[in-house]
């Protein structure tokens, strides 16, 4: 990964009111709230695959017109409450894996024991997403996304037998950062993994397109609200798994520590010899402590 450009609610939404003020602009009311509606989920296509369903799937979104998502589960429900886990994707095109597809393994082994999981398109689905967007509107579509991410957990936790004691969720990059801001203010997700994200996301804004000077500095502030460091404390004391390269050129050293210092007690920290898409010893460790933390049965 050469750089950022290359790289390329059960509905009961929980609402978030801050007040906060960008620079010199006009203070506003930060929100992630959204209007509660049925998700209209509707099925394109299903597979089995070891004892698993593959289900491929479109449902309405808090926004405006509707998004895709993997649905992975048991293939026979065994009569048992089922925990369930929310995937959001990484940002790495032209890599195959730069879409909801990124998961899907650890869907299926999750499923093998009984848990449900759903996998959602995002923005960054779309391999030209970072060049193309429309940048003086990444505060607004910031904040559009942490609530199409809890829009996912409408449908997740819509499905049959969710037990609701036993709800995670997962993100990579853009997805841990969405999701750390999606997981502070839902009370719904009772785990949660932050997979090689930065602590503001001027971090990775601020490489295409470039600003200098009075312009960055608005920028960054305009952000600031965002910053999922500051909404990282908000998860305590729920269990949060961090997980971090060593050789990662998105992520410092020294964010990494701030980030895994702001998370509450209830934490577990791993860094690993790798570059920003973790490894295969990240994966073995994730699946792990999801096994153990969401009770599943060998």
């Amino acid at each position: 990964m050469d750089s950022l450009w290359n790289r390329g609610l059960v509905l009961a939404p929980l609402a978030l009111g801050l007040t906060v003020a960008p620079a010199a602009q006009e203070a506003r009311t930060l929100s992630f709230d959204y209007a509660a509606r049925p998700a209209t989920v509707q099925q394109v296509s299903s597979t089995d695959r070891d004892g698993v369903s593959i289900r491929e799937i479109t449902y309405e979104k808090a926004g405006t017109g509707r998004n895709a998502a993997t649905l992975v589960l048991p293939a026979v429900a065994s009569g048992q409450p089922r925990p369930a886990v929310l995937f959001v994707h990484w940002y790495e095109p032209p890599k195959p894996t730069s879409n909801r597809t990124e998961f899907v393994e650890d869907a299926v082994e999750l499923a093998k024991l009984g848990t449900v999981s759903l996998l959602i398109d995002t923005p960054w689905s779309e391999p030209t997403w970072f060049p193309k967007r429309d940048s003086e509107k990444d505060y607004d579509m910031s904040v559009a996304q942490v609530k199409e991410i809890r829009r996912g957990l409408d449908v997740l936790l819509d499905q049959p037998g969710i037990d609701r004691t036993r709800v995670a969720c997962v993100g990579h990059d853009f997805g841990a950062m969405y999701g750390a801001l999606a997981v502070a203010v839902d009370p719904r997700p009772t785990h949660f993994v932050f997979m090689a994200g930065t602590r503001s996301f001027s971090d990775w804004f601020l490489f295409a397109p470039k600003r200098e000077g009075q312009a960055r500095d608005r920028f960054i502030a305009e952000l600031a609200p965002l910053d999922p460091i500051k909404f990282l404390p908000r998860i305590a004391p729920r269990p949060v798994l961090l997980q971090f390269a060593t050789n990662d050129k998105f992520v410092s050293t020294d964010a990494a520590r701030a980030m895994a210092d702001a998370v509450g007690t209830a934490k577990t920290v791993k860094y690993y010899d790798a570059e920003h898409a973790l490894n295969a010893e990240a994966t073995h460790d994730r699946q792990a402590w999801l096994k153990r933390e969401l009770r599943l049965a060998p």
